[in-house]
């Protein structure tokens, strides 16, 4: 029998896959391209207002993973070579840089000037010009090897950096720590194949040998040395866990070997979809996008145990890798419902990580952020209930549902839908939501009086609204499927709160006051401050028009019927600028990527080009999204048009190129869209199948035909996920002048009438 702390790091990951560091030949050499190749790091590295995406070099889901120490792409200096990231978007917990020169040089953080870098997911390569060195890394999944190797002659120098916490030398050992808040620390073991002839604390003039251990440590090594090999290990538990993480995974200094180790782990995880017929452009985009949705959450078991933050206790996992660092607003969308359909088992443990995560906390509120180091309760609404009920409508069976309804209902009704609240109880606002059916806006002018509004956050009226709104319905769900029909029925009724604050002579949500007034004046293109705050979040009225994911049917209805709503789809992308683009952005600086007021750089975006489905016109969506993926996801530095969100946003890509997309996270149904690939086949796991053939699809065919989906004519613009479960095919016949009649049959579903 396999013990539990033995199966757990042996399905921690994506694929079921452990490290061994054998003596191999050099990487294999294919004539044909393999799904890794086509991944391009670089892609959006650059962009219009934000800093969408990182260079990352990593395994899937894995705790190790690095990016380069500098600004920005842009930038010609590192600011030393990263040892482990832990949070999206922060500078490494751990860096180091070699040396080679005189010892007044040193200080604990030196500029590199670098070149000829190269990014793989499995691989790191870069050349200090200066220094005249050269680096090699390549990580498994709780640790990673260098070699590093001097072109200069004399007695070279590695010096080792962490912001807050301490670090260490004992022979051929350096070892330490970084505290990321009170409870929480990074531990650090690695071992180089030299022995270091000292080691000292590099100061503001040079290094102070014998010193006390600090935040930073220098190690001299034999004049000559040419090359220095570095294994090293992390853990969240220990230093002695770091070592026994690197021990399990690499066995030696051979950064060859464990980069072929990746190689093969990386192609197993995205030839999980295989695509084929279009341009390597377009499969570029395709596998960067399924590249970057496999970087969070990430697994923290460690040989059968974790430490977690939100109790500050370490655990045994029983069994089932436990996962943290994800951030649900962003990716309940499309980077769980993905998961659903290629890695059951880890959406599964996924799940079961975060109802343990809700226990641990004696809140008993389900995350929102869930981080390394606890959850930040990010944003607002409480977005978690839809994973839990998108994974139980179509078929996943291994976390609780009782649990799962307890802590979703915990965090809608005990805790503060206030954006950005950090465990706060339910105060006035929510007995107000509760009692009246919306969040109250302030009126112009009309000063905060609530002291637990964040004052940079605000209140967030209209999103918070809208979204407790899609949580409720949600939440319905989950009532349903044990069985608690009282209950279902209650937040069915409640998922209807987003009418209290529609406007009728408007057609768009629009801000109450706590009187019932709607608030005026207002421009739905500007108004309510830096990020549009005070009214909806980061995105503007005519994103937060359409956000109702769970009842496009009812807000078809409210907008005056089909030609209305189209026509009003087509009003949002022509709308143009109010002012200067750059006046624009200095008020909405998420709210990038723009067609008219459309964003296709950030989430509460992503479903309102499938929207068209709903009002019979099916090919305008064909026409939408092929135009929004060819302008804005490219091969290029300028190629994601807004923040990635640890696959949010790429999700939306990979879905939206193979031709569907799930629009409500909950039902257990997918909207058509237009394939970008004459063939996809996605593996489902069990030997099933689901395949997509639309021979002579491409950026001219972009409208549907006919379609047949598991043989039989289909006219209907959305599947179920029960046609697909099994495996199945769906056949699209292309064409580049719109069909305009077919998938008119049938809207896809929206909730159940109000009770």
């Amino acid at each position: 029998m396999i013990k539990a702390k033995s199966l757990s790091a042996l399905i921690c990951l994506i694929g079921t896959f452990t490290i061994t560091a054998v003596a191999v030949p050099q990487l294999r050499k294919t004539a044909a391209k393999e799904p890794v190749d086509y991944v391009n790091p670089y892609i959006g590295n650059i962009s219009h207002m934000l800093v969408p995406t990182y260079p990352t070099t990593h395994l899937p889901n894995s705790m190790m993973r690095v990016f380069p120490v500098r600004n920005d792409y842009t930038s010609d200096q590192l600011g030393g070579l990263p040892l482990i990231v832990t949070h999206h978007r922060s500078r490494s917990s751990f860096n180091f840089y070699p040396y080679l020169g005189d010892e007044s040089g040193i200080s604990s953080k030196l500029n590199l000037s670098y070149d000829q870098e190269k990014v793989t997911p499995y691989r790191y390569q870069v050349y200090l010009d200066e220094l005249n060195v050269s680096v090699d890394f390549a990580p498994s999944h709780q640790s990673a090897v260098y070699q590093i190797s001097f072109d200069k002659k004399g007695a070279p120098y590695l010096v080792f950096n962490c912001k807050r916490g301490q670090i260490k030398a004992s022979g051929k050992v350096i070892s330490g720590h970084q505290d990321l808040d009170k409870k929480t620390a990074v531990y650090i073991y690695a071992v180089t194949d030299v022995a270091p002839a000292k080691a000292g604390v590099p100061g503001s003039s040079g290094v102070s040998w014998n010193a006390e251990p600090t935040a930073s440590i220098a190690l001299l090594y034999p004049n000559g040395t040419k090359k220095i090999g570095i294994r090293y290990g992390v853990s969240f538990i220990s230093v002695d866990q770091a070592r026994k993480n690197m021990e399990r995974e690499i066995k030696n200094y051979d950064v060859n070997a464990i980069a072929l180790t990746g190689r093969d782990i990386w192609n197993k995880a995205l030839g999980k979809i295989a695509v084929s017929g279009a341009s390597d452009k377009e499969t570029s985009v395709f596998y960067t996008s399924l590249y970057r949705t496999c970087e969070r959450p990430v697994c923290i078991s460690e040989d059968g145990q974790y430490f977690s933050a939100s109790d500050g206790k370490v655990h045994h996992d029983e069994g089932h890798p436990f996962f943290t660092d994800d951030w649900l607003w962003d990716t309940y969308r499309a980077a769980h419902p993905l998961r659903i359909l290629i890695n059951k088992a880890t959406e599964n443990d996924i799940l079961r990580s975060y109802l343990l995560m809700a226990q641990q906390t004696g809140e008993n509120w389900m995350p929102t952020f869930p981080g390394v180091d606890g959850d930040d309760r990010g944003m607002n609404c409480n977005h978690g209930v839809a994973i839990m009920a998108d994974a139980w409508n179509k078929g996943l069976r291994g976390f609780d549902l009782a649990k799962a309804y307890e802590v979703c209902k915990g965090a809608i009704e005990d805790k503060s839908l206030l954006p950005w609240s950090h465990a706060v109880p339910a105060g006035e606002l929510d007995d107000f939501y509760k009692k009246n059916g919306y969040f109250p806006a302030l009126k112009p002018g009309e000063k905060e009086t609530v002291a637990n509004v964040n004052s940079w956050e605000k209140r967030q009226p209209i999103a918070v609204t809208l979204g407790t709104s899609f949580d409720e319905w949600c939440l319905s769900q989950i009532a349903l499927g044990l069985g608690k029909t009282k209950d279902a029925d209650h937040y069915l009724r409640a998922s209807y709160n987003y009418r209290h604050v529609f406007n009728p002579q408007t057609g768009f949500f629009h801000p109450k006051d706590k009187d019932g007034n709607f608030i005026e004046p207002l421009d739905y293109r500007t108004s309510g401050g830096p990020g549009a705050r005070e009214y909806y979040d980061e995105n503007n009225g005519y994103i937060y028009r359409w956000d109702v994911q769970h009842n496009i049917g009812d807000l078809v209805s409210l907008v005056g019927g089909n030609q209305k709503f189209v026509d009003a789809l087509e009003d949002m992308f022509n709308e143009p600028y109010p002012m200067s683009r750059w006046s624009f952005y200095n008020i909405l600086p998420d709210h990038t990527g723009n067609v008219g007021m459309f964003s296709m750089a950030n989430e509460p975006s992503f479903h309102i080009p499938y929207l068209y489905n709903y009002a019979g016109a099916p090919w305008r969506t064909q026409k939408r999204i092929r135009s929004l993926l060819d302008e804005w996801y490219r091969n290029d530095l300028m190629g994601v048009p807004g923040d990635e969100d640890g696959g949010g946003m790429t999700a939306f890509v990979v879905f939206s190129q193979m031709g569907f997309y799930p629009v409500t996270p909950g039902s257990p149904t997918y909207n058509i869209g237009s394939p970008c690939f004459p063939y996809v086949k996605i593996n489902l796991g069990n030997g099933r199948f689901f395949e997509i053939k639309a021979p002579n699809a491409s950026f001219n065919n972009k409208y549907i035909q006919s379609a047949r989906l598991n043989g039989k004519p289909w006219d209907k613009p959305w599947f179920s996920h029960s046609d697909i479960a099994n495996g199945g095919t769906l056949e699209l016949v292309m064409g580049p002048v719109a069909n305009k009649t077919w998938g008119t049959s049938a809207p896809p579903p929206s909730a159940a009438p109000m009770p």
